[in-house]
């Protein structure tokens, strides 16, 4: 997927989870950060931050926040970014793909994919991961309730019959491998290994990150 318009500039604070003051072109902007996440491992006070401008003129923060450069890898962080990649990757990449159907209820749960190949009828959730420490990748980077139950209801479609998919798409480039942050969450970490016995299959693909540009390069190894 593609952005347009794209700035440079340099983050000063986050007042709250959605909006960030940013330095651009010596000036100082109230901008869209487009991941409510915590991120504090990236936007730290001086950090290099690229930006799509609004084509919107009436909105009142021209500007979203996609990437930021952590030392010398540039992290995309929009958190819809993620979706939009693993349709993109889905297309090229599973035999005999028939059906891509986004947002799906099933049972209690609401899954960002729901797709058919062949007879193959498979949920699919998808998370975005920003989070790096010497080149492993980790998700969560906050505790996340609405992550367990989308693993739990994974784990209900596997037992229905159906085949389900979790995918971590890793917003950069380098990694080693990826895993679930246990020291954060330890009950995802738990789930998560619990739904790989169940039958959930787990994937992490990294991706090509540029200040306008974020597709997915490949799987990486998961260690669950």
């Amino acid at each position: 997927m593609n952005y347009h318009n794209i700035t440079e500039g340099i983050f000063i604070s986050r007042p709250n989870r959605f909006i960030a003051k940013v330095e651009i072109n010596g000036q100082t902007e109230t901008v869209h950060v487009k991941n409510t996440g915590r991120c504090k491992e990236l936007l730290i006070e001086g950090a290099k931050v690229f930006l799509e401008r609004s084509g919107n003129p009436n909105r009142k923060t021209q500007f979203d926040l996609v990437a930021v450069q952590k030392g010398d890898l540039l992290i995309n962080m929009d958190a819809q970014a993620p979706n939009k990649i693993f349709a993109e990757w889905a297309e090229t990449h599973i035999d005999g793909l028939t059906l891509v159907k986004p947002e799906v209820t099933h049972g209690d749960s609401r899954f960002d994919f729901y797709m058919e190949a062949g007879l193959k009828r498979t949920f699919v959730e998808v998370k975005g991961v920003t989070l790096e420490q010497d080149g492993v990748v980790m998700f969560p980077d906050a505790p996340t309730e609405r992550g367990l139950k989308h693993l739990r209801g994974l784990e209900k479609c596997v037992a229905e019959g159906f085949d389900a998919l979790v995918v971590f798409i890793v917003q950069m480039e380098r990694a080693a491998y990826f895993c679930a942050n246990a020291k954060t969450h330890l009950a995802f970490a738990e789930e998560l290994s619990r739904a790989k016995q169940a039958g959930v299959r787990v994937l992490a693909l990294n991706c090509c990150v540029k200040p306008d540009e974020i597709m997915a390069l490949g799987e990486i190894e998961t260690k669950i």
